[in-house]
């Protein structure tokens, strides 16, 4: 069986990059499966997570303009160039099963150059504020939703990662699985008076509001500190700066940058937060999870309430209430028994979410047998 992962990079940070490589290192090390990830823009960059070596990478070199819209000139004469690369080397490879963890040019034009793959789409980003979205817009988006469910509706399968995202997908072709996540022999340091988030620095993240709770918990917590590791993006990171010393917190808030061993520095911390706008399955919830550090996150659409049994593995309060997250973050800071009950039962409730486990859902999808 010949598997081939479409997406644009694999060499930078990322939940869809992370997810990929644990699948297809899975797969490479099955008997009769060969493994291809085709990129369009990697610029000869290594791939940032390791890749087993039976794993073939096809980079078309089309490298888009990021900086422009998708339907500017020089973009689509890129996309030209990309779907006849593209349709060629289906015809080379004749795969057996096609899947597109993002959205890109092909999303379109996949279904009909797929030869005779099975074609799956994966959406790891919620869908939650396109419900409000279709609701009284323009007849010209409301065709473009309609094309976009026309082309969905000839995929095989469309995965999602809660029930709830299965809601958001028209084309009755919705399939639940979730991340899977490494074993991890690691335990959380619960003693550190450190709390830590991660993620892209970018207002979907919300760091916003971590910091503002942070004023809250600075009144009786002034010896702790909160770090925020992840990649700038967009100049989000000078904003919540100039935040942060606004509010007299630029002791106390670091800015750590991105960094390759995130699991290894997260065991180093008592108690992870996490307060985006929208979060589908975070990676970075299951990996806290897996090394028993206790969350402490909002319940935002939609993914940390399947991932976080609220009371029990963590806790999850109100979106967006910024007090409250002060509340519960105070009240885990001062409470180590606490953190130490959550941190056992983190440990044991993370192993439903392991790739032996999340696997297998993904074989029987693939009519591979299981192992």
């Amino acid at each position: 069986m010949k598997i081939v992962f479409n997406t644009d990079q694999i060499h930078l940070h990322g939940g869809i990059e992370k997810v990929m490589a644990t699948k297809v290192n899975f797969w490479a090390n099955l008997p009769d499966v060969e493994v291809f990830i085709v990129t369009t823009e990697q610029h000869n960059l290594p791939p940032r997570y390791p890749l087993d070596e039976r794993v073939r990478l096809v980079d078309f070199g089309v490298n888009y303009d990021r900086g422009t819209s998708y339907f500017s000139f020089e973009n689509l004469k890129k996309a030209w160039q990309h779907y006849k690369r593209q349709k060629q080397l289906f015809a080379d490879l004749q795969p057996d099963v096609i899947i597109s963890p993002n959205f890109n040019f092909d999303h379109y034009w996949l279904p009909f150059i797929k030869q005779k793959a099975k074609l799956i789409k994966e959406r790891h980003g919620s869908r939650f504020y396109e419900v409000t979205q279709r609701k009284n817009i323009s007849f010209i988006k409301k065709l473009r939703f309609k094309i976009n469910d026309w082309i969905e509706k000839k995929y095989d399968a469309i995965v999602v990662l809660n029930p709830d995202e299965a809601s958001y997908v028209k084309t009755n072709n919705a399939v639940v699985i979730p991340n899977p996540v490494k074993i991890s022999n690691l335990l959380a340091d619960i003693s550190a008076k450190k709390v830590v988030a991660a993620g892209r620095i970018s207002p979907v993240k919300n760091f916003a509001d971590l910091i503002k709770a942070w004023g809250f918990v600075y009144q009786e917590f002034p010896d702790w500190q909160l770090d925020i590791y992840g990649e700038d993006y967009l100049g989000t990171q000078t904003k919540l700066e100039q935040q942060i010393e606004e509010a007299g917190l630029q002791n106390v808030i670091h800015f750590k940058g991105s960094t390759e061993n995130m699991l290894e520095l997260m065991s180093q911390y008592s108690i992870y937060a996490m307060t985006s706008e929208t979060e589908c399955f975070p990676m970075v919830l299951l990996e806290a999870l897996s090394i028993g550090l206790p969350i402490v996150s909002y319940d935002c659409p939609n993914g940390p309430r399947h991932i976080i049994d609220n009371g029990e593995d963590g806790i999850l309060v109100k979106h967006k209430n910024v007090e409250a997250l002060a509340t519960e973050l105070k009240t885990m800071m001062r409470n180590p028994a606490e953190r130490q009950r959550i941190q056992k039962l983190a440990k044991h409730n993370y192993l439903h979410f392991t790739t032996t486990e999340v696997m297998k859902q993904w074989q029987t999808l693939l009519n591979l047998p299981n192992v």
